[in-house]
């Protein structure tokens, strides 16, 4: 698959703001309903030759063809370059996660897990992060996360180490943006 028809979500993401001007919808304070470009393929390429990863197909097509955030699930979904809001290329988003998730080869590490591992995870939460990019944060020191690697490549797992564990939440980005776009009414 990979094409995404970049006209048809921008326009969503235009009527979900426009039935929501106060942006009390979870998440929408932050992100804004806002969408910054399309990135450049060579920046991508860059970024995967930078970290030793090939981007799962579905994700690399959006932030190739779409846009690179914020509009998305939880608080947005985060930037894989440096982040910096559309309208007036302030940064944003930047934490520790963020940064963690970009130190050199963190994202090429095997992903840990072969099975979801429910329930409370505690101090151990940094290292089943590894062969994984931080797609949204949902609050709370829960994160939504992208499998880089492995026979779990391209699932979407969201992570919560005080209650939820680490478990899939989605078979793959384009169902679960798809999913925060349609369910967003």
């Amino acid at each position: 698959m990979g094409s995404w028809d970049e006209g048809g979500v921008r326009a969503r993401i235009r009527e979900l703001a426009a039935r929501d001007p106060e942006r009390s919808r979870f998440g929408a304070d932050t992100h804004r309903y806002e969408l910054s470009p399309a990135l450049p393929e060579v920046e991508v390429g860059a970024f995967e030759e930078a970290h030793g990863v090939d981007l799962p197909t579905e994700y690399r097509s959006f932030v190739t063809e779409v846009g690179d955030g914020p509009a998305g699930p939880g608080h947005g979904l985060m930037p894989l370059t440096v982040p910096r809001r559309p309208e007036t290329g302030e940064e944003w988003a930047v934490d520790d996660e963020w940064e963690e998730d970009r130190l050199p080869g963190r994202l090429a590490e095997p992903f840990p897990l072969a099975e979801p591992l429910p329930g409370r995870i505690g101090a151990s939460a940094g290292e089943l992060t590894r062969g994984t990019l931080m797609l949204a944060e949902e609050g709370c020191g829960s994160y939504v996360r992208l499998i880089l690697n492995g026979p779990r490549k391209g699932e979407v797992w969201q992570i919560d180490p005080d209650w939820g564990g680490f478990v899939l939440v989605s078979p793959d980005f384009r169902t679960w943006y798809t999913e925060w776009l349609r369910r967003s009414s």
